[in-house]
């Protein structure tokens, strides 16, 4: 099996768990978790699950990691919806709208969206015939001179330009 390109460790008794990667990268999939306390999630997810606090934004969202691609991004919401929750998955905005037709094809009204979401993506939900939600979220050009772009930098995060 080749190793070469996981963050997983080869299983042995003496592995080691890899080291977190404070860059941003465009993330194949992630769970968006909503919560009604965002301050007691971020603590249970850090203390408890072992993921860091990649950044804030205060009382919009909390980007946590922990081994490469394993990401969550923690939004203020009700958890009620946790019931059926199925991964983000990445596309590009051409995808969006090719997607949604196919789906509501196939299950009218089972899409929401797409509608823009704080991390700077496009983003549409579709709730499959078993109730799951998929989100296919697709990240949006970041113009170097935005305000985007400066919350960003201003969160200590690497922004190109």
């Amino acid at each position: 099996m080749d190793t070469t390109h996981s963050t997983v460790p080869v299983p042995d008794l003496d592995a080691e768990p890899p080291p977190v990667e404070d860059r941003v990268y465009g993330m194949p999939m992630f769970p968006t978790v909503p919560t009604a306390d965002l301050a007691a999630s971020v603590e249970f997810w850090t203390r408890g699950l072992g993921f860091v606090d990649l950044f804030t934004v205060p009382g919009r969202l909390t980007h946590l990691r922990r081994w490469r691609f394993q990401d969550v991004l923690l939004v203020p919401g009700d958890p009620s919806t946790c019931t059926a929750l199925g991964p983000n998955v990445a596309c590009v905005l051409r995808q969006l709208d090719e997607v949604a037709a196919a789906c509501e094809h196939l299950v009218p009204g089972c899409t929401t969206g797409p509608e823009r979401r704080p991390w700077n993506s496009l983003e549409l939900e579709v709730r499959t015939p078993e109730g799951t939600r998929v989100v296919l979220t697709a990240a949006l050009p970041l113009d170097p001179r935005s305000p985007a772009a400066q919350d960003l930098r201003d969160l200590g995060l690497d922004v190109p330009g």
